[in-house]
């Protein structure tokens, strides 16, 4: 098998989702305090945003904090929560200087009020961004967001906005926290655990899967392109046979030309 630095890119996924999983091991495995593995897993974030911007990809998704990690060791969820502002404070000027705007998806307001204060003002002032949007999925799980969803909708029914027998695949989407986002088209699970974990069950209907082992403080951009390149290797027939994509993109490629 080649090395993980030489494998060819052949294809770019446009949105990446991450779970980055292990940060909590990482640090047990090494007799260290679990908040020293969450550290190291934020330098992993800074490399790993570095390259999606070298490689094109326009749309970030990480899972930095679910709804369920609240039930999480009070010490633990406190320096996570300063960990995070730490993050938010620092990055500033350098999402700027790289033309990165900031997003974020989840019960935001179930952060702290200082931290709401700041992620709503980087948003703020990096929203004309455009070289790729970061997305962070904080106090995020998926169930609840669909809970939110319809809510959202029967009150637009009740409100007589929306009549319930012509509710839409639309009128969901443009519901869910991801409105104005691309779905996935591909979501690396680091750590080894093989499940997607109440994260955008909506969104990853048919997104490319990808686990790895290693653990998220260990991942390096060597990972990440060994990742891509196989997702490159992918064929994403949405249902469709390969004789009717092929159709569609040489269909495609004669209204290019």
């Amino acid at each position: 098998m080649k090395n993980p630095s030489e494998q060819n890119i052949s294809r770019v996924p446009n949105h990446l989702a991450i779970i980055m999983d292990g940060n909590g091991r990482w640090a047990e495995q090494r007799h260290l305090p679990r908040i020293i593995g969450h550290r190291k897993g934020v330098e992993v974030v800074h490399s790993v945003v570095d390259e999606c911007l070298a490689l094109g990809t326009r749309y970030l998704t990480l899972f930095a904090f679910s709804s369920e990690n609240w039930g999480r060791p009070h010490d633990e969820v406190e320096a996570l929560m300063g960990l995070l502002g730490r993050f938010l404070q620092k990055e500033l000027s350098s999402l700027h200087k790289r033309g990165i705007r900031l997003n974020a998806i989840g019960e935001v307001s179930r952060l702290p009020r200082n931290i709401r204060t700041i992620l709503n003002d980087i948003i703020e002032q990096t929203a004309g961004n455009d070289s790729l949007v970061l997305t962070l999925a904080l106090s995020y799980g998926a169930r609840n967001e669909m809970v939110r969803v319809a809510q959202a909708l029967a009150a637009k029914a009740v409100a007589g906005e929306l009549s319930s027998e012509d509710i839409s695949e639309t009128d969901l989407v443009a519901e869910l926290d991801t409105s104005g986002l691309p779905d996935p088209d591909f979501l690396i699970r680091t750590s080894g655990e093989m499940r997607i974990s109440n994260f955008l069950l909506w969104q990853l209907a048919y997104t490319e899967l990808y686990f790895t082992d290693v653990l998220w403080p260990d991942f390096s951009v060597k990972h990440l392109r060994a990742a891509v390149a196989e997702y490159g290797r992918r064929h994403r027939r949405f249902g469709l046979t390969a004789a009717q994509l092929k159709a569609l993109e040489d269909r495609s490629k004669e209204w290019a030309d």
